[in-house]
């Protein structure tokens, strides 16, 4: 399903990009500004087996899309002159904002620099603990688990059903239907409970992933002082807050921000919801963030920024920067706001 929708994607782009509609769309649907989501910035991995590929994208592109705003005259802001902005009204510039899920080492090794060439801030939401070392990247692991394996077994709906791993492209629909199932768990320790079942069998060592990929707070102390970089919250133990009780909720928010500040010596005032999409981010996750206190808090619901957003803080969309499409002609047409346009059917603010 997963390789259809990105077929589906892709041809899309394409179709928009060849057919010069985004020119025409652009004035329409590129809106005051746009924040752009990335999580990993690094070289390709030299493996057939990336499912989580499109969590990444290369330095050169990352480059590439920043010389691209520069060359339509687009301010780079910090998400705190992005929440200035909308709360004036001011929009007498265009502007685009840089943001970076999760806290990852690569996002101070290969994004930093590049944001250095440019001038442009960026801001980096962190799970605290990821920071801490402790928490845990299942889809990491579920991606170590079936590049190791041949073949396994998982309970899916309480059914074992058997995944032969014998191609990649077994591997990778193996990879797509446990994602799917596992999100569809009623919480966090079930995804958990079964996550470590899969390693234990595999004798994957999922306690390290953290450490091996995220920042831990030494990392981060001095990364954060750079004047460049603005460290946001992405709750405690990143989980589904959709799934939490409202005071469960409010303490994944409110906890993250708290050990931030504690650690960094420094004001967090923006948030960044796990997953972010429709089943774990709405209406009363919205409320919540606003009650807490947050300036802004991003989804990943795809979107441009609007003047109407500024009724929308704590609900903000985003453009993701997805590893699967990083072609350059493609920039200008994620910089036109055609893209979401369409994936919207023409709706500039997604909220409900």
């Amino acid at each position: 399903m997963k390789m259809l929708r990105n077929t589906v994607i892709r041809a899309g782009l394409e179709a928009l990009y060849f057919s010069g509609a985004h020119y025409l769309l652009r004035p329409i649907f590129a809106g005051v500004g746009a924040i752009y989501m990335l999580h990993h910035v690094r070289p390709r991995r030299d493996t057939e087996f990336q499912p989580n590929h499109h969590l990444e994208v290369e330095p050169e592109f990352l480059r590439a899309m920043l010389a691209h705003l520069r060359s339509l005259d687009v301010d780079i802001v910090s998400m705190d002159e992005a929440y200035t902005r909308l709360s004036e009204g001011n929009f007498a510039r265009r502007f685009a904002c840089f943001t970076l899920d999760d806290g990852y080492r690569d996002n101070r090794d290969f994004a930093l620099p590049v944001m250095r060439e440019f001038d442009a801030p960026l801001t980096v939401y962190v799970a605290s603990d990821f920071a801490e070392g402790t928490g845990r990247l299942w889809w990491v692991a579920l991606e170590r688990v079936l590049a190791k394996a041949s073949a396994i077994e998982a309970p899916i709906d309480g059914v074992v059903t058997h995944f032969d791993l014998s191609t990649p492209a077994a591997k990778l629909a193996a990879f797509d239907r446990l994602h799917d199932w596992l999100r569809t768990l009623p919480g966090e320790h079930d995804i958990q409970r079964e996550i470590s079942a899969l390693c234990t069998q595999q004798d994957i060592d999922e306690t390290t992933i953290a450490r091996d990929l995220c920042m831990s707070w030494d990392e981060l102390k001095p990364f954060a002082a750079d004047p460049l970089v603005t460290i946001g919250a992405h709750t405690v133990t990143h989980c589904n807050l959709a799934k939490q009780t409202e005071a469960a909720a409010t303490f994944e928010m409110t906890t993250s921000r708290a050990r931030i500040e504690a650690a960094l010596q420094r004001q967090v005032a923006h948030l960044a919801y796990p997953y972010g999409d429709r089943i774990a981010a709405g209406p009363r996750e919205f409320a919540l963030a606003k009650a807490a206190g947050f300036k802004t808090a991003v989804t990943t619901r795809p979107g441009m920024l609007f003047p109407e957003s500024a009724g929308h803080l704590t609900a903000l969309q985003r453009v993701s920067l997805n590893g699967n499409y990083q072609e350059e002609r493609i920039i200008p047409v994620l910089t036109s706001g055609a893209a979401t346009a369409v994936w919207n059917g023409f709706r500039r603010i997604d909220a409900a």
